[in-house]
């Protein structure tokens, strides 16, 4: 008896897959004369078509989570904008000792580079290193902070102080 018909109609009525569904052995009679949706339900009610619990892996034993390195998303843009950061300062020194005439190009060029690998934490850093070169004297230097280049100033409009009048209501 094929009775593959009847599995999918009790399966769309009891809301369930197709192969949690179980029909008695006994009762394959009653089952192929059930037609309607109405007869299923009732077959369901007297336990001849009965639902198979859900296969699978128990609540109790919970799969461990894998914490592997490669699994671990960690937010990139902090990094990204402290990189950014050192990487502006430590350029902007650089250029304004290379317009005083303190390094060459070719140690301006090699200094960018090491910037770029992350060499320096910080501009104190970068001093250190270059007071560690013989061949270079910051001594000299009065550091002045250099200001970035902005559009002139706009004009300022003076408020009015004191309460400003406003429309009294008539009577």
């Amino acid at each position: 008896m094929n009775l593959s018909k009847k599995k999918q109609l009790a399966a769309k009525v009891l809301k369930v897959g197709k192969k949690r569904i179980h029909f008695s052995n006994e009762n394959l009679a009653e089952i192929k004369e059930a037609i309607t949706k109405q007869d299923i339900k009732d077959l369901h009610a007297e336990g001849i078509i009965t639902i198979k619990p859900v296969k699978g892996r128990k609540r109790i034993k919970k799969r461990k989570t894998k914490r592997g390195p490669g699994k671990i998303k960690k937010k990139v843009r902090r990094r990204k904008q402290t990189y950014v950061k050192i990487t502006r300062k430590l350029r902007e020194y650089l250029k304004h000792l290379k317009k005083q005439g303190i390094i060459s190009n070719e140690l301006h060029i090699g200094l960018r580079k090491k910037i770029r690998m992350r060499d320096f934490r910080s501009k104190a850093h970068l001093r250190e290193y270059l007071e560690g070169m013989e061949e270079i004297n910051l001594t000299p230097i009065v550091e002045t902070k250099v200001k970035p280049k902005t559009k002139e100033k706009r004009k300022t409009v003076e408020k009015p102080k004191g309460k400003l009048k406003t429309k009294e209501k008539k009577k």
